[in-house]
């Protein structure tokens, strides 16, 4: 589990708790209408914009931003240079006895291939075609969040509006302007609090994900293409670290040479 986004988001609704319980009364602040006309307006928008099927998967959408594996990209390097170094040495073949052993599907299919002798144009064909497909369900699921913030605000303003036409029906009565006034505006909190409090943070976190995700994959490909290639183990890391922020390799060179 990611605790960084948890405690995040966690807190922010703290913060506004917080804030609506200061003035004393938090009762002032539910309104069914309301609430109904966000979550109900912003719900069923969502299979104007998109697929069924997309918006079905929503709940697995906000769950990868919390519960994401950790991936070490150091670890990758350092497993595919030796990887490269047993296929120097033993031959492309002996890798077929280390595929057992990996866990990533994703750099067993590629070591398959190559082992199998596989055309090298064709396997970093097919390895960035499944690439760019993950990247695709990435961005449908950004999306999918980028739209709840766009129109939760949008319908909140909405309400808003119809509250203050039916406020405005009252204007006989000055008793009825304050709560009329107070329920008009209640709707536009609800969609600012959608947007800001949930939906486009958690947008931004399933975006560095996918950064992440795209990243660790594009080094197994270029991986896998060198060891085909049988480039020395030395000229793998090397092609490999090039992809690492000039911290990381840093960290990683100082850590080979402890």
């Amino acid at each position: 589990m990611d605790i960084g986004s948890l405690f995040g988001l966690l807190g922010t609704w703290a913060l506004v708790f917080w804030a609506m319980m200061s003035g004393g009364q938090l009762d002032i602040f539910i309104d069914i209408p309301s609430v109904i006309m966000v979550i109900g307006g912003t719900s069923t928008i969502l299979f104007v914009c998109f697929p069924v099927g997309t918006v079905k998967e929503m709940i697995k959408i906000v769950k990868r931003c919390f519960f994401n594996e950790d991936k070490s990209v150091q670890k990758l390097i350092e497993d595919m240079v030796s990887f490269a170094e047993i296929a120097r040495r033993d031959g492309i073949l002996s890798l077929e006895g280390v595929t057992k052993d990996i866990d990533d599907p994703f750099i067993v299919s590629g070591i398959q291939m190559a082992v199998d002798g596989t055309d090298p144009e064709l396997i970093e064909q097919i390895m960035q075609t499944e690439l760019d497909n993950v990247a695709d369900r990435h961005a449908s699921g950004k999306a999918t969040l980028d739209a709840i913030g766009k129109y939760g605000p949008a319908f909140g303003m909405i309400g808003t509006l119809v509250g203050l036409v039916i406020m405005l029906q009252n204007m006989g009565d000055p008793s009825k302007l304050g709560p009329g006034m107070a329920v008009a505006l209640i709707t536009t909190f609800y969609g600012a609090l959608m947007a800001n409090a949930f939906a486009l943070p958690l947008s931004d976190r399933l975006a560095l994900r996918s950064s992440e995700e795209i990243l660790y994959k594009t080094i197994i490909i270029k991986g896998v293409m060198a060891i085909q290639s049988g480039d020395n183990p030395r000229i793998v890391e090397q092609k490999l670290k090039t992809y690492l922020p000039p911290t990381q390799a840093a960290a990683m060179n100082a850590d080979q040479a402890a």
